[in-house]
């Protein structure tokens, strides 16, 4: 394993505990790629929290465009070890770059302000940052195409999606953005300037829960479609334990108030529910 590797696994524990946890449950021959997949997303999914307006983050996208497609000079890549991990990645296992291109087009909704049209735009959103994850991680343990993994894949992503999100909804709600799909709370009499002013109410608060609604229903069907899958695969998804963990921790706080920050969970509880569920399904 090259030094790259090891540093794009610490980077990823770094900015993305979670799914560094969910990670560890993949066999080592494996596991490194796999991590170096999750600690580019990592990183793409951070740039919005280092920059301070658009154009530096467009900056850094376009970097990890031209890296992708070999625009980039090797000593630049070399460099930056997660970028290094992915692109050894992409040509050893001989990885498609273009649903990685797709991703970083995606993630230039996150730089600006403008909120969630719907529950559609939402899901390709999630499908196209998260659920992409998922399909990487099946053709890493398939050694190849996996075509069967899409239901899992696309089901796991939204809806963890759907829960980071809820989870995060106060602190992007004072940022002024709104990752939900604005549709939703429209339905219930709720606005995005009520959102962003702060107001709790009863509706907003319903609004939420059944956001919470749909996170459950796409983490039951992953669960469905994860169990008809080979056994050596369905350690990719082992996220899973995790989503069904914020799921149960959501509701009860969502009741009390709409800005209320749901209770963090230890990492070792974490590591332990995502251990358990792998025993039960790996």
């Amino acid at each position: 394993m090259s030094d790259s590797f090891t540093l794009a696994a610490a980077r990823l524990r770094e900015l993305d505990r979670d799914r560094y946890t969910a990670s560890l449950v993949i066999t080592p021959d494996r596991r490194r790629y796999v991590q170096a997949i999750f600690a580019f997303a990592a990183e793409v999914a951070t740039i919005r929290e280092r920059v301070s307006e658009p154009g530096p983050g467009e900056i850094r996208l376009q970097w990890w465009h031209d890296a992708i497609e070999g625009q980039e000079g090797h000593g630049a890549i070399a460099q930056n070890p997660v970028a290094d991990a992915l692109l050894q990645t992409l040509d050893r296992l001989q990885l498609p770059a273009g649903p990685l291109l797709r991703l970083l087009a995606a993630r230039r909704f996150d730089l600006y302000h403008d909120p969630m049209p719907d529950l559609a735009q939402f899901e390709g959103y999630a499908g196209e940052t998260v659920s992409v994850l998922y399909q990487y991680a099946t053709m890493i343990l398939a050694n190849g195409p996996a075509v069967e993994a899409a239901d899992a894949a696309g089901h796991l992503g939204v809806a963890q999606a759907l829960t980071g999100h809820l989870r995060a909804f106060a602190y992007n709600a004072a940022r002024g953005q709104l990752f939900l799909p604005l549709a939703i709370f429209t339905a219930h009499g709720v606005r995005e300037a009520d959102i962003h002013a702060g107001a709790d109410s009863a509706e907003l608060r319903a609004a939420l829960l059944q956001v919470g609604e749909l996170a459950l229903d796409h983490q039951q069907r992953a669960r469905d479609a994860i169990a008809n899958l080979p056994r050596p695969w369905r350690p990719g998804f082992a996220s899973i334990a995790l989503v069904g963990q914020d799921i149960k921790a959501l509701s009860p706080a969502l009741r009390r108030g709409a800005f209320v920050q749901p209770p963090a969970l230890s990492p070792m509880r974490r590591l332990w529910g995502v251990m358990l569920w792998t025993l039960r399904n790996g």
